[in-house]
């Protein structure tokens, strides 16, 4: 999602003698609590949450069999079912504390008048508070401990990309990933195989699924596609093995991998390429035509004996390539619209003749205009190669 700066805190001004101090403490307090945050901008979070609650524990509701009641029983059903779903995700025994204090709350709303003095008054407020309080505080260690485990992961898997483009005589590369979780389960890379500098492998993949278990995947295709790359392997050899690998560790199928492999000649300019089931890479030509690398197969993972086609593209000064993964043009905004391929095509045919990098922030910015506050569904990840004109 668009980067957003860290806010400083407000500076101390000397309380008025005449004004109360208080003011300038509940000015503090509010800064503390919002992190210096703005209205629009905290609703827009709530609002973001809410969504993406409603559709974790809208999963779980029966809509068809609700649509068949009549209206009026509707909401009751729609609540029911959210209620039991929020409930079966919590430990068993943070359930009974949660079902406890519920019926507190229940039995605490009677009031019993008998005669002219006598009142029966149920009052348990005090104690089911608590116990909510401590059901929320045992849910939040959980969720502060995990955070923690996953940011722990997520730099971790930081050590596996490259964090800046390496120097290549005649291009310009940039790129850029943003993880829907702490982790992801996109990869991308660029880099010299072995000890020579006249061949760059360009990598961009996607393995099935998100969060940690693609994440852990992702990390052994990199590990396997390095350590083949490194042996100085021809392209056709390099996807072999990579394909072979996947398929040991794939759950026979089950988590396959589209990819895009290419190795860049520094010489003749020529992209020779393997697309195995990814979204194709877009060439955009310096007179803006544009064209897709589709030549390739399946994803790694699904066939051991897939065979795969190479194909090679000449580049010309000024000519760009587009790498992404298919959370950009699935990307969704607060309508359930899709930024989709037509969108993302016309922004690579109206693109500026700038660098790589002025090329990527252009792109990125325009799926974040798009998308708004809308909370991120899928891993993004983007790079940019461009044929230098001098």
């Amino acid at each position: 999602m668009p980067y957003t700066a860290p806010v400083s805190a407000p500076p101390e001004t000397p309380a008025s003698p005449a004004g109360p101090r208080h003011f300038a403490r509940t000015r503090d307090f509010w800064f503390r609590l919002s992190e210096g945050r703005q209205v629009d901008d905290l609703w827009s979070q709530f609002t973001a949450d809410a969504r993406s609650s409603y559709g974790f524990y809208g999963k779980d509701v029966d809509w068809d069999a609700i649509k068949t009641m009549p209206g009026w029983r509707r909401p009751f059903h729609v609540a029911k079912q959210f209620f039991w779903a929020l409930l079966l995700k919590l430990s068993p025994a943070r359930r009974v504390l949660l079902f406890i204090s519920l019926l507190l709350l229940l039995i605490s709303a009677p009031k019993i008048h008998t005669g002219q003095y006598f009142i029966f008054d149920f009052n348990f407020e005090s104690a089911a508070a608590a116990l909510l309080l401590l059901l929320l505080s045992l849910e939040l260690a959980d969720k502060v401990t995990m955070k923690r485990d996953l940011e722990i992961a997520r730099e971790i898997q930081s050590w596996l990309v490259p964090s800046h483009p390496p120097e290549v005589a005649g291009a310009d590369i940039a790129f850029a990933t943003r993880p829907q979780n702490s982790v992801a389960g996109d990869y991308y890379d660029a880099f010299f195989p072995g000890k020579g500098r006249d061949k760059l492998l360009l990598v961009i993949a996607d393995v099935a699924g998100k969060s940690v278990p693609a994440a852990l995947l992702m990390a052994t295709l990199q590990a396997s596609l390095r350590t083949i790359a490194g042996n100085n392997a021809p392209l056709a050899d390099l996807v072999h093995g990579v394909n072979q690998y996947a398929c040991a560790h794939s759950l026979d199928g089950m988590r396959f991998t589209t990819a895009v492999v290419g190795e860049y000649d520094l010489a003749s300019r020529s992209l020779t390429y393997v697309n195995a089931g990814h979204n194709a890479p877009i060439l955009r030509r310096v007179d803006g035509g544009l064209e897709k690398l589709e030549a390739g197969g399946l994803p790694f993972g699904i066939d051991a004996d897939a065979n795969f086609q190479i194909a090679t593209v000449q580049f010309q000064p000024g000519d760009t390539l587009i790498l992404y993964t298919d959370g950009v043009v699935e990307a969704f905004n607060a309508n359930l619209e899709e930024y989709g391929n037509e969108r993302w095509l016309a922004a690579i045919r109206n693109l500026p003749d700038v660098n790589a990098d002025k090329i990527l922030q252009g792109l990125m910015s325009g799926v974040d205009q798009f998308v708004g506050a809308t909370r991120q569904s899928d891993d993004i990840t983007c790079m940019i190669f461009r044929s230098s004109r001098a």
